[in-house]
């Protein structure tokens, strides 16, 4: 992956095509495109539309300034409807939901990840759809888990939903 050495004040001014995250000053492109990977960001965002009840908002390819020097863009970050708005992201979302693609490195996505907990982002799950798995990766490790929950809400998302809905893709 290319990299370019920007501020992070252009960084922000800057409208990328893809987005890409700021990593310390690097720009790094990000693997996605593939339709499964849309599917998955779909199905949550449709997901957290319907569910009014949750009061909760799942935001696509939003930036989130993870530390002082570093933006990452999260497949989905579900927010607040509550929290006031910020066109970057600086409090830590309710849930990160990121989304495997067949090029991307376990390496890199740790570093994500650490950079997500290190903001205080409580749920943090990684999908794999070309393997029909789920990770909730909350607490350092890749913990497969059949279902998504937020401790102490009605939020409890059956993955089977989407694993059906990414198989009628192939039928």
């Amino acid at each position: 992956m290319a990299t370019t050495q920007v501020s992070l004040d252009e960084y922000l001014r800057t409208d990328y095509e893809p987005d890409c995250d700021y990593l310390d000053g690097e720009l790094e492109e990000r693997n996605l495109g593939e339709r499964e990977h849309s599917v998955v960001q779909a199905f949550f965002a449709w997901l957290f539309m319907q569910e009014s009840a949750w009061n909760l908002q799942a935001c696509p390819e939003l930036r989130i300034q993870v530390a002082p020097t570093r933006v990452c863009i999260a497949d989905i970050a579900v927010v607040s409807v509550n929290d006031p708005y910020e066109a970057v992201a600086t409090r830590p979302p309710v849930a990160i939901v990121e989304v495997l693609s067949p090029l991307d490195r376990v390496s890199r996505y740790q570093e994500r990840l650490d950079d997500y907990r290190a903001m205080g982002v409580a749920n943090i799950w990684v999908i794999d759809p070309m393997r029909r798995k789920a990770y909730d990766c909350s607490q350092g490790g890749w913990q497969p888990v059949d279902k998504l929950v937020i401790a102490n809400s009605p939020v409890e998302i059956p993955l089977d939903p989407l694993w059906k809905k990414l198989d009628e893709l192939h039928s």
